[in-house]
């Protein structure tokens, strides 16, 4: 009997290891392609190679793609386990784990082609050779913020919390670069302001409409400080948009039960609108003053409501419409790979604001390469 048992608790094993590929290659034929599993003879074996080759069949896998929800919810509301993406805080606050492993881990050692300094030291002195100023704004990420939310351990912690960001903008500053520190910003209007409503959205990796408001007042107030901007005759106003939004992080576990737990929530939005028309704010190219940016700038913005987030708050604080290019997830590197291509964007531009988050210090999308500026039109 103890023999039968085995052999068969063998077959079932068995089974479940060549079943599943077995499957999985009927499946790829009757879609009218080859076995994933050739793929894997068909290129080098390299780290690189080997790594795109395992993502490319957990994304076609699927026995993946059924049974990855199921299982992810049922970590979730039983562990509290929120997968590789996400991390479950307290209080139900999601953060992203990219932004939780970037403030837990040092800074690696960059090369020659990566370092973050160098690309913005490059990309400010080819702007001052257009007689052009740069004004560099990390956005911190919610952990910075609110690391008590994330864990019992940060309450009652004083300083800091982003010494990589810290690290960043004082190598910046002996480079002389002009930056904005929000996450100085932000404690001081905890502790001076508090956190009702909170300055960053509970179930998102972004600002909250309040949070916008203020980074967009204090990068105003820099570049007044700084007297690269004066006063625009433009004169904006705010209107109440209450926006419903569901949270990137629990879309990003990819678990239709998990994000049914976290449904949609009103988001008490500003939109801004132009006194003088009423219409809602707009770009205009031709502004003296460029702003870069990833999501921090997408959300509100070109998100519902519209003319609600970063860019058209930073214009009503300054008084002028503003140009911009907005490249989600891509502020490192491909925000300016994106301006390369626009040269008319530069012709009368005197200030450009440049945003990214923080996190994209060590994890930005295509590193930190050294981009060359459109040929001046």
């Amino acid at each position: 009997m103890k023999n039968q048992a085995h052999r068969f608790l063998a077959a079932v094993f068995l089974t479940l290891i060549f079943g599943v590929g077995v499957v999985q290659a009927a499946l790829d034929l009757r879609g009218g392609g080859r076995p994933r599993a050739f793929d894997l003879f068909m290129q080098p074996p390299t780290e690189q190679a080997l790594r795109a080759y395992e993502k490319g069949l957990e994304d076609g896998s699927w026995f993946e793609q059924q049974a990855r929800p199921l299982m992810t919810a049922a970590l979730f509301f039983a562990l509290g386990d929120a997968g590789d993406n996400a991390v479950l805080g307290r209080g139900g606050w999601f953060f992203y784990r990219p932004g939780v492993q970037y403030l837990t881990r040092p800074l690696p050692r960059f090369d020659r082609t990566g370092d973050p300094v160098d690309a913005i030291t490059a990309f400010r002195d080819r702007l001052a050779e257009r007689g052009i100023r740069l004004l560099v704004v990390p956005a911190p990420n919610k952990e910075t913020v609110y690391p008590e939310r994330l864990t019992r351990r940060a309450e009652g912690l004083s300083g800091a919390v982003n010494v990589n960001t810290r690290e960043i903008l004082a190598r910046l500053a002996r480079a002389g670069v002009e930056t904005v520190d929000l996450a100085a910003l932000y404690a001081d209007a905890r502790r001076t302001q508090g956190d009702d409503p909170p300055w960053y959205l509970p179930q998102d990796t972004h600002w909250s409409p309040r949070g916008v408001a203020l980074a967009a007042q204090g990068v105003a107030d820099r570049l007044t400080a700084l007297g690269w901007t004066a006063p625009g005759g433009v004169e904006y106003a705010v209107e109440p948009a209450p926006t419903p939004r569901a949270g990137d992080v629990p879309r990003m576990m990819r678990a239709p039960l998990v994000e049914a737990a976290c449904p949609a929530e009103p988001v008490p939005c500003e939109r801004v609108m132009r006194r003088d028309t009423g219409e809602p704010y707009a770009d205009d190219p031709a502004s003296e003053v460029l702003v870069l940016g990833d999501s921090f700038l997408r959300i509100y913005q070109r998100d519902d409501p519209g003319a609600a987030g970063f860019t058209a708050h930073l214009a009503r604080a300054l008084g002028r419409p503003l140009a911009s290019v907005i490249n989600d997830g891509g502020a490192s590197t491909l925000v300016r790979q994106e301006l390369s291509r626009k040269p008319e964007l530069l012709r009368n531009t005197k200030v450009v604001v440049w945003e990214f988050t923080e996190r994209d210090i060590r994890y930005g999308m295509e590193g930190w390469q050294d981009v060359p500026l459109p040929p001046a039109g």
